[in-house]
């Protein structure tokens, strides 16, 4: 069996992710929140066929994450991610990660993804890394949508931010449409991920 390290500081992710790699890929998978603690799980768990860090946890340092565990796992590394842009995707491949997987995959594409690296192939989301990206890449988000995207962060319902801001929860529920369709997420899950990868909030 295969045995994958999936390191990502957003727990909800992580174990979905990993679960569904486990059923659906037959893969063996240990699971860490940080890269040091995926380098940790490393020395513990003994050697991996393929490692996934998340792009925006605690101790990347943007692709400096990529070079120290690529030095440490002797296997392909590869970057998963909820939102970083197309050229942060060009910039990790150049930097030999053996792959760069957007967080909104489908699931059995990215169990196709996962063999894809295991095979020694490097994986490019293509449609991804051909899209056209805005002139100066920034989100612009009224203070208003800020507000209710933070509550969404802070995993708060709809009623309780409306209690928060003083305002109708019928409000709330425009302002998560106009900020999900601002930062092209599916759903208020996704819209908090990719905030937080963007540093939103």
């Amino acid at each position: 069996m295969r045995k994958l390290l999936l390191a990502d500081d957003h727990e909800l992710v992580r174990e979905t992710i990993a679960e569904f790699l486990r059923l659906q890929g037959g893969f063996c998978v240990v699971s860490a929140n940080s890269l040091d603690s995926a380098l940790a799980t490393l020395d513990k768990e003994g050697p991996v066929d393929l490692v996934l860090l998340d792009y925006a946890m605690p101790g990347m340092d943007a692709l400096t994450g990529l070079a120290t565990m690529k030095a440490r796992a002797g296997c392909p590394v590869a970057i998963l991610t909820g939102t970083a842009p197309p050229d942060v995707a060009r910039r990790a491949l150049r930097a030999g990660a053996a792959g760069f997987l957007p967080k909104t995959l489908a699931p059995q594409s990215l169990v196709a993804a996962v063999r894809h690296m295991l095979s020694g192939e490097t994986y490019m989301p293509l449609d991804f890394l051909t899209k056209i990206e805005p002139d100066d890449g920034r989100i612009n988000l009224t203070p208003r949508e800020k507000d209710v995207l933070l509550g969404i962060s802070e995993g708060k319902s709809n009623k309780e931010i409306a209690r928060d801001l003083d305002i109708q929860e019928v409000t709330v529920k425009l302002h998560l449409k106009t900020l999900s369709r601002k930062l092209g997420a599916k759903n208020r899950t996704h819209a908090a991920m990719l905030a937080r990868d963007m540093g939103l909030t």
